[in-house]
């Protein structure tokens, strides 16, 4: 056995992982993570992204460029032409990212789960009434993106992004052992609450990017940044995109909700635990 599977398989103790990533300084770690992933010495930059590569399951043979400037760079990286395609069928909604799924299925009334056994409201989490009474025994999907991932997510379907809540907030890890252990943690955390409206059909689908421990960066094409520090801010847009058009971007892996209105369903293969593929089939609208 190598080195390399004794600490992996250390570092999969549900325990020991929970502690390195929860119960460290977590704003002021991540803080230092987004300067220091910015550093564009080679040196520094070589060493972060090896270092990456033999903790975690990082492609990059799909990325649109060979040479980063620095692990941020690598982080954020492009994909090249045609690497995702598309579903092009307008009765189908796609996922916005790579993900693995998590919890799914249908609202129960305005309660859903983070894991089986310990649920969150749609009020904690949107602290919006219109969007907590839109999605009443509506459908959701919980996607999760790792760290070797792609990080960018892309629009569900063709749309307008009609409005953005930003909501300050903590910066737990948002990975199975924290999701058993934290309630309602999605809750806590950054987020940013995306709520667009279906060009077509005129059906209103909600993202909700969350953030998490080092990664508490959330980037929307559309907009020049979001606030740092007020604890929740509404902007209002008309942004426009294409089915599978680029909407914005992590610093690193989290998490995105996908919250449809009732009479949407989930496409067969969404169920917990499978990995899914930006462009894919994700909903069927009614």
């Amino acid at each position: 056995m190598t080195v390399r599977t004794h600490i992996q398989r250390l570092l999969d103790q549900e325990a020991l992982n929970f502690l390195l990533t929860n119960r460290i300084p977590r704003r002021a770690l991540t803080q230092f993570m987004g300067w220091f992933s910015k550093i564009e010495h080679p040196l520094v930059r070589d060493l972060s992204i090896a270092i990456w590569r033999f903790f975690g399951d990082l492609d990059l043979t799909e990325a649109k460029k060979t040479e980063f400037r620095s692990l941020h760079d690598c982080f954020v990286r492009e994909l090249k032409e045609g690497a995702r395609p598309i579903d092009g069928n307008p009765e189908i909604l796609v996922s916005p990212c790579d993900a693995i799924v998590g919890m799914s299925g249908r609202v129960d009334g305005t309660d859903l789960y983070q894991v089986k056994g310990l649920s969150y409201s749609l009020r904690e989490l949107l602290c919006d009434a219109g969007l907590v009474d839109l999605y009443r025994n509506g459908r959701y999907v919980t996607l999760r993106l790792t760290a070797g991932m792609y990080h960018r997510f892309h629009a569900p379907h063709d749309c307008k992004v009609e409005q953005v809540t930003y909501i300050s907030g903590d910066t737990w890890n948002v990975n199975p052992a924290a999701l058993r252990r934290i309630e309602k943690l999605f809750c806590k955390n950054e987020r940013a609450v995306l709520r667009t409206r279906l060009t077509s059909a005129n059906h209103i689908i909600t993202l909700v990017p969350v953030a998490a421990v080092l990664v508490a960066g959330i980037r929307l094409r559309f907009l020049d940044s979001l606030p740092p520090c007020c604890d929740r801010t509404i902007i209002n847009c008309d942004a426009r995109f294409g089915k599978g058009e680029e909407v914005g971007w992590f610093e690193h892996g989290s998490t995105i909700i996908v919250f449809a209105p009732c009479g949407f369903s989930l496409c067969d293969h969404v169920r917990d635990g499978a990995c899914i593929q930006m462009g894919q089939p994700l909903m069927h609208l009614p």
